[in-house]
């Protein structure tokens, strides 16, 4: 589901308009600790999850992105909590794009129980091809997953 339209950094082209997906949180039981919340490393998996929503609500499948030959790696990630979420609330989390360069991106999430923010993230991945030889410029493929126009002339899917 799309929710708003904040502005995005793409280098030269800035004051490009990104999409955000709000995508479910089901939090399970196993991953509440002691003190009732969930435990902190689970925040990167629903992190993940969200990621490869905020993906396919624009047009790429994960598998389609391997199959261009790119793979992505988290090479930075940054959290902080305001409260944390709880098994069996109405969690989600909402991505946004928040910057493109030639090789990397730049992500935000925002951890919701409801309507209200607990936590939010920013993580930055580099675009790697998937023969192990290394960082890669970002296809076009995956420019358009991200929400950014595909460059005239580029058919979909194109790298």
């Amino acid at each position: 589901m799309r929710v708003r339209h904040p502005p995005v950094e793409t280098g030269p082209q800035t004051g490009a308009v990104a999409d955000e997906i709000v995508h479910p949180v089901n939090v399970r039981y196993l991953e509440v600790d002691i003190q009732g919340v969930v435990f902190n490393m689970w925040y990167l998996a629903y992190v993940d999850d969200a990621m490869t929503a905020f993906l396919a609500a624009h047009g790429l499948s994960y598998p389609e992105l391997l199959a261009a030959g790119c793979d992505v790696q988290v090479v930075h990630a940054e959290l902080d909590w305001r409260d944390g979420l709880r098994w069996a609330e109405d969690a989600s989390v909402a991505v946004r794009l928040l910057h493109v360069g030639t090789t990397s991106f730049r992500l935000g999430y925002e951890f919701r129980r409801g309507a209200d923010p607990v936590a939010t993230a920013e993580l930055v991945y580099v675009c790697v091809a998937t023969d192990g030889s290394g960082k890669r410029p970002i296809p076009p493929v995956l420019r358009t997953g991200l929400g950014l126009p595909r460059p005239s002339g580029q058919p979909p899917g194109g790298s």
